[in-house]
């Protein structure tokens, strides 16, 4: 005769918002610092350095529009694009590409997610955050 246990429930931590921007921004920033060190992202002649390619990186997130290297000699197409991508996504906010992606696919966009939204986007309150996000698409 079998007798079964009962199962564990695994209690999933729910990180603040704040906390869920933070990560995001840092991941962002790191996969844009290794797409910059691959060998096909700079020219024959130019190797980019860790802290180089990070400092690239974290200013295009970021959109301030600081470099330490010659971005039309130092990177090839590729690295550009990524450079390219990486303005966009820190001028948008990654939060506003995640939600048009849920918008795109017909996908519900739940409270956490609209609370993570509304921290990014810096706003008052949760009503019209989607709305805003359909609106800042359009107009970029």
């Amino acid at each position: 005769m079998l007798i079964s246990r009962p199962r564990k429930k695994h209690k999933v931590k729910h990180l603040e918002p704040a906390s869920i921007l933070f990560v995001g921004f840092l991941g962002l920033i790191l996969l844009g610092t290794g797409l910059l060190m691959i060998p096909a992202a700079t020219s024959d002649r130019h190797h980019l350095s860790f802290i180089d390619a990070l400092f690239e990186a974290t200013s295009a997130v970021c959109v301030t529009g600081l470099a330490v290297v010659d971005t039309g000699t130092t990177f090839t197409l590729f690295g550009q694009l990524i450079l390219l991508v990486l303005i966009q996504i820190g001028g948008w906010g990654f939060m506003t590409i995640g939600i048009l992606m849920f918008i795109v696919l017909g996908k519900k966009i739940g409270l956490q997610q609209r609370l993570i939204l509304k921290e990014s986007l810096n706003a008052f309150s949760l009503q019209g955050v989607i709305a805003l996000v359909q609106r800042v698409v359009l107009i970029t």
